[in-house]
């Protein structure tokens, strides 16, 4: 048994903007500044980690309950502002997921996320793929990405009623933030070029395996070793 693990944002998909739209619309309602986040980089960080630099870098304390307010704005936007932008799925994403559906005696899908959980569901929600990911880690379990696979593996074992080692874990992502938090315990990383990444830089980060999408059903199921 595999434990299958997808990061969200430039893997599954491109929201087409509206992750950042939504923060900084939420940041001029809760704070009165325009264009807040830019500047900021945010691929592969956990969202309280994003909020928490941008106060930093305007001034704010990140610990009298400013994020929570914001994060319950940056919500609100996000469920409008899904529905208004360019999305997409990544190439080949539909079709792995709906594959390793079938697969259950093999597998397990679940998520490893820095996208707080209300946001994640918004956003696999605008493309009916929540029935896939009924669990995960989000970024709302801890800032600290790399302390997120410990969190996915518990709630499998809560589920299954039985243990899975983390060699057994896979973690598939588009970052090298995502190599990273898989590498302490030894899982393994596919990583897939598909957000800003290039090939060589996964490969530099320690991946596994790197494809360029997930077009190759096949050849990704094959890296997935579940024989």
């Amino acid at each position: 048994m595999k434990l299958i693990l997808f990061d969200i944002d430039g893997t599954i998909m491109d929201s087409g903007g509206a992750g950042t739209r939504s923060m900084d619309l939420a940041f001029r309602e809760v704070f009165s500044i325009d264009d807040a986040f830019r500047g900021i980089s945010m691929a592969g960080k956990t969202d309280l980690q994003i909020i928490k630099e941008c106060l930093g870098k305007h001034g704010f304390p990140t610990d009298n309950g400013l994020v929570p307010q914001f994060v319950n704005a940056y919500v609100r936007y996000l469920g409008a502002e899904i529905s208004n932008s360019n999305r997409h799925l990544k190439p080949g994403i539909r079709e792995a997921i709906e594959h390793l559906n079938g697969m259950n005696e093999a597998c397990q899908l679940g998520l490893l996320t820095g996208n707080i959980e209300r946001g994640a569901r918004i956003k696999l929600g605008a493309f009916s793929l929540n029935d896939y990911f009924s669990f995960g880690a989000f970024g709302d379990d801890d800032e600290d990405r790399n302390k997120l696979l410990p969190v996915a593996r518990e709630r499998f074992e809560q589920r299954a009623g039985h243990p899975i080692d983390f060699k057994d874990c896979v973690i598939v992502g588009d970052t090298p933030r995502d190599v990273y938090c898989a590498k302490p315990y030894g899982a393994f990383c596919i990583a897939v070029a598909t957000g800003p990444y290039s090939i060589d830089a996964l490969l530099q980060a320690g991946a596994d395996v790197v494809f360029e999408t997930l077009s190759d059903t096949e050849n990704f199921l094959k890296a997935l070793k579940l024989d």
